[in-house]
């Protein structure tokens, strides 16, 4: 095995973090909460009648025009969506997120945004603000860059273009 000299090895290391920071460059992460695969026929008169799916066309198509890559994962496990958060650093430039129900309860989502050196866009389809009581408290807010809430639809497309701004600075 060939001896790598401290100065080479300082080359490599500066080279390989900037290939991370070039892989992970104008890529976003879409993070949809429980329950949001429900949408179109979980209370419409909430959160519209347009699906996931045309949420994520939608996305896709400003992703293109706006020429940065996008991801979406959709979850209804707390882990899942823990991990992609806790890993995100390695491969986003930005994440938008809608925690959905785990906005008011999960910690574990809460520590993972802030323990992470990517900005995030919270978003929500409904403003929580004028909801019941138990949904008017986010726990992410604190630690998101940002929240947009009640623009159904294009609170996400909104967050999106957020997320590509703060990339863009």
């Amino acid at each position: 095995m060939k001896k790598t000299s401290p100065k080479r090895s300082a080359e490599l290391a500066c080279t390989e973090r900037s290939r991370s920071i070039e892989a992970r460059n104008r890529r976003i992460l879409i993070i949809h909460g429980p329950n949001l695969n429900l949408l179109g026929k979980r209370e419409p008169e909430i959160y519209g009648k347009f699906s996931l799916e045309d949420i994520n066309k939608e996305i896709k198509k400003l992703a293109k025009e706006k020429k940065v890559a996008v991801d979406i994962l959709q979850s209804n496990h707390e882990g899942e969506i823990v991990d992609a958060i806790g890993s995100s650093s390695k491969k986003y430039s930005a994440i938008v997120i809608n925690p959905a129900a785990y906005t008011h309860t999960s910690v574990a989502i809460r520590d993972a945004v802030s323990a992470i050196d990517v900005p995030v866009v919270e978003v929500h389809l409904s403003n929580i603000y004028h909801r019941e009581e138990f949904r008017q408290k986010s726990l992410i807010a604190g630690v998101a860059t940002g929240q947009i809430s009640g623009f159904g639809a294009n609170s996400y497309l909104l967050g999106f273009l957020a997320a590509v701004e703060l990339i863009n600075k």
